[in-house]
Protein backbone atom coordinates (compact mmCIF):
# COMPACT_ATOMS: atom_id res chain seq x y z
CA UNK A 1 0.00 0.00 0.00
CA UNK A 2 2.75 2.40 0.96
CA UNK A 3 4.74 1.56 -2.18
CA UNK A 4 1.66 2.22 -4.33
CA UNK A 5 1.18 5.63 -2.64
CA UNK A 6 4.83 6.54 -3.30
CA UNK A 7 4.46 5.60 -6.97
CA UNK A 8 1.25 7.67 -7.39
CA UNK A 9 2.48 10.87 -5.63
CA UNK A 10 4.87 12.10 -8.39
CA UNK A 11 2.14 11.57 -10.99
CA UNK A 12 -0.30 13.73 -9.00
CA UNK A 13 2.32 16.43 -8.51
CA UNK A 14 3.09 16.49 -12.23
CA UNK A 15 -0.63 16.70 -13.00
CA UNK A 16 -1.10 19.63 -10.62
CA UNK A 17 1.95 21.44 -12.00
CA UNK A 18 0.78 20.89 -15.56
CA UNK A 19 -2.67 22.24 -14.71
CA UNK A 20 -1.18 25.34 -13.05
CA UNK A 21 1.10 25.90 -16.04
CA UNK A 22 -1.83 25.61 -18.42
CA UNK A 23 -3.93 28.10 -16.43
CA UNK A 24 -1.04 30.57 -16.20
CA UNK A 25 -0.53 30.43 -19.95
CA UNK A 26 -4.20 31.14 -20.52
CA UNK A 27 -3.98 34.08 -18.10
CA UNK A 28 -0.92 35.61 -19.83
CA UNK A 29 -2.46 35.01 -23.27
CA UNK A 30 -5.58 36.89 -22.19
CA UNK A 31 -3.55 39.73 -20.71
CA UNK A 32 -1.50 40.11 -23.87
CA UNK A 33 -4.22 39.94 -26.46
CA UNK A 34 -7.43 41.08 -24.76
CA UNK A 35 -6.80 43.12 -21.63
CA UNK A 36 -4.74 45.83 -23.36
CA UNK A 37 -7.25 46.06 -26.19
CA UNK A 38 -10.08 46.43 -23.65
CA UNK A 39 -8.26 49.15 -21.73
CA UNK A 40 -7.82 51.15 -24.92
CA UNK A 41 -11.53 50.88 -25.60
CA UNK A 42 -12.98 51.77 -22.19
CA UNK A 43 -10.67 54.39 -20.75
CA UNK A 44 -6.97 53.89 -21.04
CA UNK A 45 -4.33 55.93 -19.25
CA UNK A 46 -1.97 58.23 -21.12
CA UNK A 47 0.76 55.60 -20.96
CA UNK A 48 -1.44 53.26 -23.03
CA UNK A 49 -2.00 55.83 -25.81
CA UNK A 50 -0.18 55.75 -29.13
CA UNK A 51 -1.03 58.30 -31.83
CA UNK A 52 -3.43 60.29 -29.61
CA UNK A 53 -0.84 60.91 -26.88
CA UNK A 54 0.57 64.15 -28.29
CA UNK A 55 -2.88 65.67 -28.83
CA UNK A 56 -3.98 64.69 -25.33
CA UNK A 57 -0.85 66.06 -23.70
CA UNK A 58 -1.11 69.33 -25.64
CA UNK A 59 -4.77 69.80 -24.77
CA UNK A 60 -4.16 69.06 -21.07
CA UNK A 61 -1.17 71.41 -20.92
CA UNK A 62 -3.05 74.33 -22.47
CA UNK A 63 -6.17 73.73 -20.34
CA UNK A 64 -3.99 73.80 -17.21
CA UNK A 65 -2.95 77.43 -17.84
CA UNK A 66 -5.02 79.31 -15.27
CA UNK A 67 -4.91 82.88 -16.67
CA UNK A 68 -5.81 83.98 -13.12
CA UNK A 69 -9.38 82.73 -13.77
CA UNK A 70 -10.00 85.86 -15.86
CA UNK A 71 -9.26 84.35 -19.26
CA UNK A 72 -8.44 81.17 -21.15
CA UNK A 73 -5.57 79.77 -23.17
CA UNK A 74 -6.39 77.86 -26.35
CA UNK A 75 -4.60 75.25 -28.44
CA UNK A 76 -5.17 77.43 -31.52
CA UNK A 77 -4.44 80.70 -29.72
CA UNK A 78 -1.67 83.23 -30.30
CA UNK A 79 1.78 81.91 -29.40
CA UNK A 80 4.58 83.78 -27.64
CA UNK A 81 7.97 82.13 -28.13
CA UNK A 82 6.13 78.98 -29.11
CA UNK A 83 4.01 78.94 -25.95
CA UNK A 84 0.20 79.49 -25.76
CA UNK A 85 -0.85 82.85 -24.35
CA UNK A 86 -3.89 83.88 -22.35
CA UNK A 87 -6.92 85.43 -24.02
CA UNK A 88 -8.31 87.71 -21.30
CA UNK A 89 -11.91 88.51 -20.42
CA UNK A 90 -13.16 92.04 -20.91
CA UNK A 91 -11.47 94.55 -18.55
CA UNK A 92 -8.53 92.25 -17.75
CA UNK A 93 -5.05 92.27 -19.23
CA UNK A 94 -1.50 91.09 -18.56
CA UNK A 95 0.28 87.89 -19.52
CA UNK A 96 -1.83 85.99 -16.99
CA UNK A 97 -4.95 88.25 -17.12
CA UNK A 98 -4.37 89.38 -13.54
CA UNK A 99 -4.48 93.14 -14.21
CA UNK A 100 -7.89 94.84 -13.97
CA UNK A 101 -8.11 97.78 -16.34
CA UNK A 102 -9.28 101.09 -14.94
CA UNK A 103 -12.14 102.98 -16.67
CA UNK A 104 -13.13 99.84 -18.56
CA UNK A 105 -16.67 99.41 -19.88
CA UNK A 106 -18.80 96.40 -19.01
CA UNK A 107 -19.52 94.77 -22.36
CA UNK A 108 -22.87 92.93 -22.15
CA UNK A 109 -23.94 93.46 -25.75
CA UNK A 110 -23.26 89.96 -27.07
CA UNK A 111 -25.29 86.79 -26.58
CA UNK A 112 -22.12 84.70 -26.20
CA UNK A 113 -23.22 81.83 -23.87
CA UNK A 114 -20.03 81.63 -21.81
CA UNK A 115 -22.00 81.15 -18.58
CA UNK A 116 -21.88 77.41 -19.36
CA UNK A 117 -18.09 77.30 -19.63
CA UNK A 118 -17.65 76.25 -15.96
CA UNK A 119 -20.00 73.32 -16.53
CA UNK A 120 -17.76 71.85 -19.21
CA UNK A 121 -14.66 72.52 -17.13
CA UNK A 122 -16.26 70.39 -14.40
CA UNK A 123 -16.84 67.68 -17.02
CA UNK A 124 -13.48 67.88 -18.72
CA UNK A 125 -13.07 64.15 -19.29
CA UNK A 126 -16.60 63.52 -20.56
CA UNK A 127 -16.60 66.58 -22.79
CA UNK A 128 -13.22 65.95 -24.42
CA UNK A 129 -13.23 64.84 -28.07
CA UNK A 130 -10.20 63.49 -29.96
CA UNK A 131 -10.47 62.94 -33.72
CA UNK A 132 -7.98 61.27 -36.02
CA UNK A 133 -6.39 63.21 -38.87
CA UNK A 134 -8.36 61.10 -41.34
CA UNK A 135 -11.69 61.41 -39.55
CA UNK A 136 -14.61 61.93 -41.96
CA UNK A 137 -12.57 63.31 -44.84
CA UNK A 138 -15.44 62.71 -47.26
CA UNK A 139 -18.18 65.28 -47.92
CA UNK A 140 -20.70 62.61 -46.97
CA UNK A 141 -21.43 60.74 -43.77
CA UNK A 142 -23.96 58.08 -42.74
CA UNK A 143 -26.97 59.81 -44.34
CA UNK A 144 -25.72 62.07 -47.07
CA UNK A 145 -24.37 65.03 -45.12
CA UNK A 146 -26.10 64.20 -41.85
CA UNK A 147 -24.97 61.90 -39.04
CA UNK A 148 -27.77 59.45 -38.29
CA UNK A 149 -26.38 58.85 -34.81
CA UNK A 150 -26.50 62.58 -34.05
CA UNK A 151 -30.04 62.82 -35.41
CA UNK A 152 -31.16 59.93 -33.21
CA UNK A 153 -29.63 61.48 -30.10
CA UNK A 154 -31.08 64.94 -30.83
CA UNK A 155 -34.54 63.40 -31.08
CA UNK A 156 -33.91 61.48 -27.84
CA UNK A 157 -32.87 64.72 -26.12
CA UNK A 158 -36.06 66.56 -27.10
CA UNK A 159 -38.12 63.63 -25.84
CA UNK A 160 -36.21 63.53 -22.54
CA UNK A 161 -36.52 67.29 -22.01
CA UNK A 162 -40.11 67.46 -23.26
CA UNK A 163 -39.64 70.71 -25.19
CA UNK A 164 -40.60 69.52 -28.69
CA UNK A 165 -42.63 66.88 -30.48
CA UNK A 166 -40.39 65.52 -33.22
CA UNK A 167 -42.34 62.47 -34.41
CA UNK A 168 -43.44 62.75 -38.03
CA UNK A 169 -41.07 65.64 -38.76
CA UNK A 170 -37.98 65.77 -40.96
CA UNK A 171 -34.71 67.04 -39.49
CA UNK A 172 -32.11 69.24 -41.20
CA UNK A 173 -28.74 70.45 -39.93
CA UNK A 174 -27.37 73.94 -40.51
CA UNK A 175 -24.26 75.99 -39.84
CA UNK A 176 -25.78 77.49 -36.74
CA UNK A 177 -29.46 78.34 -36.65
CA UNK A 178 -28.51 81.50 -38.54
CA UNK A 179 -28.05 79.62 -41.83
CA UNK A 180 -31.45 77.99 -41.41
CA UNK A 181 -33.33 81.30 -41.08
CA UNK A 182 -33.01 82.32 -44.71
CA UNK A 183 -33.13 78.71 -45.91
CA UNK A 184 -36.62 78.45 -44.42
CA UNK A 185 -37.74 81.84 -45.75
CA UNK A 186 -36.64 80.69 -49.20
CA UNK A 187 -38.39 77.32 -48.83
CA UNK A 188 -41.68 78.81 -47.59
CA UNK A 189 -41.85 81.50 -50.29
CA UNK A 190 -44.08 80.96 -53.33
CA UNK A 191 -42.29 80.24 -56.60
CA UNK A 192 -42.78 82.56 -59.59
CA UNK A 193 -45.45 84.54 -57.77
CA UNK A 194 -46.42 88.08 -58.77
CA UNK A 195 -46.83 88.81 -55.06
CA UNK A 196 -43.76 88.01 -52.94
CA UNK A 197 -44.19 86.67 -49.43
CA UNK A 198 -44.10 89.24 -46.63
CA UNK A 199 -41.60 88.36 -43.91
CA UNK A 200 -42.71 89.75 -40.53
CA UNK A 201 -42.09 89.46 -36.79
CA UNK A 202 -43.52 90.92 -33.58
CA UNK A 203 -41.64 93.80 -31.95
CA UNK A 204 -39.23 93.44 -30.23
CA UNK A 205 -37.79 90.93 -32.70
CA UNK A 206 -34.37 89.38 -33.26
CA UNK A 207 -32.57 91.71 -35.66
CA UNK A 208 -31.19 88.88 -37.83
CA UNK A 209 -34.64 88.28 -39.34
CA UNK A 210 -34.72 91.72 -40.93
CA UNK A 211 -30.98 91.83 -41.69
CA UNK A 212 -30.87 88.51 -43.55
CA UNK A 213 -34.09 89.05 -45.48
CA UNK A 214 -32.89 92.42 -46.74
CA UNK A 215 -29.35 91.21 -47.43
CA UNK A 216 -30.34 88.23 -49.60
CA UNK A 217 -32.99 90.34 -51.36
CA UNK A 218 -34.95 87.40 -52.77
CA UNK A 219 -37.45 87.93 -55.59
CA UNK A 220 -40.03 85.73 -53.86
CA UNK A 221 -39.98 87.41 -50.43
CA UNK A 222 -39.42 90.81 -48.81
CA UNK A 223 -39.16 92.23 -45.31
CA UNK A 224 -42.42 93.92 -44.26
CA UNK A 225 -41.63 94.70 -40.62
CA UNK A 226 -43.85 94.29 -37.58
CA UNK A 227 -46.87 91.99 -37.41
CA UNK A 228 -48.88 94.76 -35.70
CA UNK A 229 -49.46 96.71 -38.92
CA UNK A 230 -50.80 93.62 -40.70
CA UNK A 231 -53.32 92.39 -38.09
CA UNK A 232 -56.35 93.70 -40.02
CA UNK A 233 -54.97 93.10 -43.49
CA UNK A 234 -56.69 90.90 -46.06
CA UNK A 235 -53.32 89.68 -47.20
CA UNK A 236 -52.50 86.08 -46.31
CA UNK A 237 -49.11 85.48 -47.92
CA UNK A 238 -46.96 85.96 -44.81
CA UNK A 239 -43.90 84.25 -43.38
CA UNK A 240 -44.00 85.02 -39.67
CA UNK A 241 -41.02 84.60 -37.36
CA UNK A 242 -42.08 83.69 -33.83
CA UNK A 243 -39.26 83.64 -31.29
CA UNK A 244 -40.26 81.81 -28.13
CA UNK A 245 -38.81 82.57 -25.64
CA UNK A 246 -38.31 85.88 -27.36
CA UNK A 247 -35.00 87.62 -27.90
CA UNK A 248 -34.72 90.19 -26.26
CA UNK A 249 -37.55 90.17 -23.67
CA UNK A 250 -37.57 86.37 -23.03
CA UNK A 251 -41.38 86.06 -23.07
CA UNK A 252 -43.15 83.05 -24.59
CA UNK A 253 -44.76 84.15 -27.88
CA UNK A 254 -47.12 82.59 -30.41
CA UNK A 255 -48.22 83.46 -33.94
CA UNK A 256 -50.50 86.50 -34.30
CA UNK A 257 -51.35 86.40 -38.03
CA UNK A 258 -53.81 83.93 -39.45
CA UNK A 259 -53.10 82.19 -42.74
CA UNK A 260 -49.36 82.64 -42.49
CA UNK A 261 -46.41 80.29 -42.68
CA UNK A 262 -44.74 80.31 -39.26
CA UNK A 263 -41.09 79.74 -38.41
CA UNK A 264 -40.82 79.04 -34.69
CA UNK A 265 -37.37 80.01 -33.44
CA UNK A 266 -36.94 78.01 -30.23
CA UNK A 267 -33.25 78.75 -29.64
CA UNK A 268 -33.96 79.51 -25.96
CA UNK A 269 -36.71 76.93 -25.38
CA UNK A 270 -34.61 74.90 -22.93
CA UNK A 271 -35.11 74.49 -19.15
CA UNK A 272 -32.13 76.64 -18.15
CA UNK A 273 -33.73 79.71 -19.83
CA UNK A 274 -37.45 79.22 -19.37
CA UNK A 275 -40.15 77.03 -17.93
CA UNK A 276 -41.30 74.41 -20.44
CA UNK A 277 -45.13 74.50 -20.09
CA UNK A 278 -45.69 71.91 -22.83
CA UNK A 279 -43.83 70.48 -25.83
CA UNK A 280 -43.64 72.73 -28.90
CA UNK A 281 -45.35 71.24 -31.96
CA UNK A 282 -44.91 73.73 -34.78
CA UNK A 283 -44.67 72.72 -38.42
CA UNK A 284 -41.27 74.44 -38.58
CA UNK A 285 -39.08 74.69 -35.46
CA UNK A 286 -35.47 75.87 -35.18
CA UNK A 287 -33.00 75.02 -32.39
CA UNK A 288 -29.30 75.72 -31.90
CA UNK A 289 -26.49 74.12 -29.92
CA UNK A 290 -25.12 77.53 -28.91
CA UNK A 291 -27.95 77.98 -26.43
CA UNK A 292 -28.30 74.29 -25.57
CA UNK A 293 -24.72 73.53 -24.51
CA UNK A 294 -23.01 76.91 -24.93
CA UNK A 295 -20.85 75.86 -27.91
CA UNK A 296 -21.64 78.88 -30.08
CA UNK A 297 -18.29 78.63 -31.86
CA UNK A 298 -19.18 75.19 -33.23
CA UNK A 299 -21.83 76.84 -35.44
CA UNK A 300 -24.48 74.14 -35.44
CA UNK A 301 -28.26 74.34 -35.56
CA UNK A 302 -31.15 72.14 -36.61
CA UNK A 303 -34.75 72.46 -37.73
CA UNK A 304 -37.74 70.12 -37.61
CA UNK A 305 -39.95 70.43 -40.69
CA UNK A 306 -43.32 68.71 -41.08
CA UNK A 307 -43.97 69.29 -44.79
CA UNK A 308 -41.82 67.14 -47.08
CA UNK A 309 -41.80 69.68 -49.91
CA UNK A 310 -40.50 72.39 -47.58
CA UNK A 311 -37.93 69.94 -46.23
CA UNK A 312 -36.71 69.15 -49.76
CA UNK A 313 -36.39 72.84 -50.64
CA UNK A 314 -34.42 73.54 -47.44
CA UNK A 315 -32.14 70.56 -48.14
CA UNK A 316 -31.57 71.84 -51.68
CA UNK A 317 -30.74 75.32 -50.34
CA UNK A 318 -28.24 73.91 -47.83
CA UNK A 319 -26.59 71.76 -50.50
CA UNK A 320 -25.90 74.69 -52.81
CA UNK A 321 -25.07 77.01 -49.92
CA UNK A 322 -22.55 74.88 -48.03
CA UNK A 323 -22.72 71.19 -49.10
CA UNK A 324 -23.82 70.20 -45.63
CA UNK A 325 -22.65 70.87 -42.09
CA UNK A 326 -19.11 70.20 -40.87
CA UNK A 327 -18.54 66.52 -40.10
CA UNK A 328 -16.05 67.45 -37.37
CA UNK A 329 -18.69 69.63 -35.72
CA UNK A 330 -21.26 66.85 -35.92
CA UNK A 331 -18.85 64.42 -34.22
CA UNK A 332 -18.12 66.92 -31.46
CA UNK A 333 -21.78 67.71 -30.95
CA UNK A 334 -22.71 64.04 -30.79
CA UNK A 335 -20.48 63.71 -27.74
CA UNK A 336 -21.99 66.77 -26.02
CA UNK A 337 -25.54 65.61 -26.59
CA UNK A 338 -24.69 62.17 -25.18
CA UNK A 339 -23.15 63.79 -22.09
CA UNK A 340 -26.24 65.96 -21.57
CA UNK A 341 -28.53 62.96 -21.95
CA UNK A 342 -26.50 60.85 -19.53
CA UNK A 343 -26.58 63.56 -16.83
CA UNK A 344 -30.31 64.40 -16.96
CA UNK A 345 -31.92 64.17 -13.49
CA UNK A 346 -28.50 63.82 -11.84
CA UNK A 347 -26.44 66.25 -9.78
CA UNK A 348 -24.58 67.10 -13.00
CA UNK A 349 -27.63 68.11 -15.06
CA UNK A 350 -26.63 70.97 -17.39
CA UNK A 351 -30.15 72.41 -17.24
CA UNK A 352 -30.10 72.55 -13.43
CA UNK A 353 -26.64 74.13 -13.55
CA UNK A 354 -27.61 76.76 -16.12
CA UNK A 355 -30.93 77.52 -14.46
CA UNK A 356 -29.36 78.15 -11.04
CA UNK A 357 -26.69 80.45 -12.47
CA UNK A 358 -29.10 82.55 -14.54
CA UNK A 359 -31.74 82.66 -11.79
CA UNK A 360 -29.23 84.09 -9.32
CA UNK A 361 -28.01 86.64 -11.86
CA UNK A 362 -31.57 87.73 -12.64
CA UNK A 363 -32.46 88.07 -8.96
CA UNK A 364 -29.39 90.21 -8.22
CA UNK A 365 -29.96 92.46 -11.24
CA UNK A 366 -33.68 92.74 -10.52
CA UNK A 367 -33.03 93.76 -6.90
CA UNK A 368 -30.63 96.48 -8.03
CA UNK A 369 -32.90 97.88 -10.75
CA UNK A 370 -35.98 97.79 -8.51
CA UNK A 371 -34.20 99.90 -5.88
CA UNK A 372 -34.72 102.94 -8.11
CA UNK A 373 -37.43 104.33 -10.39
CA UNK A 374 -34.96 105.31 -13.11
CA UNK A 375 -35.01 101.90 -14.83
CA UNK A 376 -37.38 98.97 -15.18
CA UNK A 377 -37.17 95.39 -16.45
CA UNK A 378 -39.56 93.10 -18.30
CA UNK A 379 -42.09 91.39 -16.07
CA UNK A 380 -41.43 87.65 -15.71
CA UNK A 381 -43.36 85.39 -13.35
CA UNK A 382 -42.71 81.95 -11.85
CA UNK A 383 -44.24 79.21 -13.99
CA UNK A 384 -44.75 75.47 -13.88
CA UNK A 385 -42.11 73.53 -15.84
CA UNK A 386 -42.77 69.98 -17.02
CA UNK A 387 -39.02 69.28 -17.05
CA UNK A 388 -38.35 70.23 -13.42
CA UNK A 389 -41.87 69.10 -12.43
CA UNK A 390 -42.42 72.18 -10.30
CA UNK A 391 -43.05 75.92 -10.41
CA UNK A 392 -39.71 77.57 -11.17
CA UNK A 393 -38.46 81.14 -10.93
CA UNK A 394 -37.49 83.16 -14.02
CA UNK A 395 -33.96 82.67 -15.39
CA UNK A 396 -33.90 84.77 -18.58
CA UNK A 397 -31.02 85.00 -21.02
CA UNK A 398 -31.43 88.78 -21.32
CA UNK A 399 -32.58 91.81 -19.38
CA UNK A 400 -34.83 94.07 -21.47
CA UNK A 401 -34.09 97.35 -19.71
CA UNK A 402 -36.23 100.46 -20.06
CA UNK A 403 -35.17 104.00 -19.12
CA UNK A 404 -38.19 105.56 -17.41
CA UNK A 405 -37.09 109.24 -17.27
CA UNK A 406 -37.80 111.60 -20.17
CA UNK A 407 -34.25 112.93 -20.13
CA UNK A 408 -32.96 109.37 -20.67
CA UNK A 409 -34.52 109.07 -24.12
CA UNK A 410 -31.66 106.98 -25.51
CA UNK A 411 -31.21 104.23 -22.94
CA UNK A 412 -28.23 102.58 -24.65
CA UNK A 413 -26.46 105.95 -24.72
CA UNK A 414 -27.23 106.53 -21.02
CA UNK A 415 -25.62 103.20 -20.18
CA UNK A 416 -22.69 103.84 -22.52
CA UNK A 417 -21.87 107.04 -20.65
CA UNK A 418 -21.96 105.02 -17.45
CA UNK A 419 -19.54 102.44 -18.84
CA UNK A 420 -21.98 99.75 -20.02
CA UNK A 421 -22.10 98.51 -23.61
CA UNK A 422 -25.58 97.18 -24.45
CA UNK A 423 -27.66 96.56 -27.57
CA UNK A 424 -30.04 99.41 -28.38
CA UNK A 425 -33.78 98.76 -28.67
CA UNK A 426 -33.85 100.03 -32.26
CA UNK A 427 -31.92 96.88 -33.28
CA UNK A 428 -35.07 94.96 -32.29
CA UNK A 429 -37.56 97.31 -33.93
CA UNK A 430 -38.34 98.96 -30.58
CA UNK A 431 -37.77 102.52 -29.35
CA UNK A 432 -34.55 103.96 -27.95
CA UNK A 433 -36.12 103.83 -24.48
CA UNK A 434 -35.14 100.15 -24.41
CA UNK A 435 -31.84 98.34 -24.49
CA UNK A 436 -30.77 94.72 -24.05
CA UNK A 437 -28.32 93.46 -21.43
CA UNK A 438 -26.89 89.96 -21.85
CA UNK A 439 -26.83 87.71 -18.80
CA UNK A 440 -25.12 84.90 -20.71
CA UNK A 441 -21.47 85.87 -20.52
CA UNK A 442 -18.76 85.17 -17.94
CA UNK A 443 -18.96 85.97 -14.23
CA UNK A 444 -16.46 88.77 -14.88
CA UNK A 445 -18.83 90.40 -17.37
CA UNK A 446 -21.80 90.13 -15.04
CA UNK A 447 -19.99 91.46 -11.97
CA UNK A 448 -18.68 94.38 -14.01
CA UNK A 449 -22.24 95.11 -15.19
CA UNK A 450 -23.51 95.37 -11.60
CA UNK A 451 -20.54 97.50 -10.62
CA UNK A 452 -21.19 99.99 -13.44
CA UNK A 453 -24.98 99.97 -13.00
CA UNK A 454 -24.97 100.84 -9.28
CA UNK A 455 -24.02 104.52 -9.67
CA UNK A 456 -26.49 104.94 -12.57
CA UNK A 457 -29.27 103.64 -10.34
CA UNK A 458 -28.12 105.66 -7.35
CA UNK A 459 -27.64 109.03 -9.06
CA UNK A 460 -31.38 109.69 -9.31
CA UNK A 461 -32.47 107.79 -6.24
CA UNK A 462 -33.08 109.67 -3.03
CA UNK A 463 -32.62 106.45 -1.09
CA UNK A 464 -29.32 105.46 -2.67
CA UNK A 465 -27.95 104.66 0.76
CA UNK A 466 -30.27 101.64 0.81
CA UNK A 467 -28.49 100.09 -2.18
CA UNK A 468 -26.38 97.33 -0.74
CA UNK A 469 -23.84 95.00 -2.29
CA UNK A 470 -25.60 93.11 -5.06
Amino acid sequence: MREQLIRETPAKVYLVLFSLSFLLNIFFFYQHFFSRHLSLRIGSTVSDLSWTRHAAEEAEAVAAISCSSHGRAYVDGVLDNGQPTCQCNTCYTGTDCSVLLSNCSADVESGDPLFLEPYWMQHAAKGAVVLSGWHRMSYATTDGFKSLELEENIRRLHTAVGNAITHGKHLVFGTGSTQLLNALVYALSPENSSSPASVVATIPYYSMYKGQTELFNGRDYEWEGATAKWRNSNKTNFIEFVTSPNNPDCLLYDSVLGGSSVIYDHAYFWPHFTAIPEPADGDVMIFTVSKLSGHAGSRFGWAFIKDENVYNKVSNYLYYNSIGSSQDTQSRLLNYVKVILAEIDSNSDIFEFGFNKLRKRWQRLQALVNSSSRFSLQQLSPQYCIYFKKIRDPSPAYAWLKCENEEDADCAEVLMKGGIISRCGTKFGASTQYTRLSLLMTDDHFEMLLQKLKPLVACSDENSSEISSF
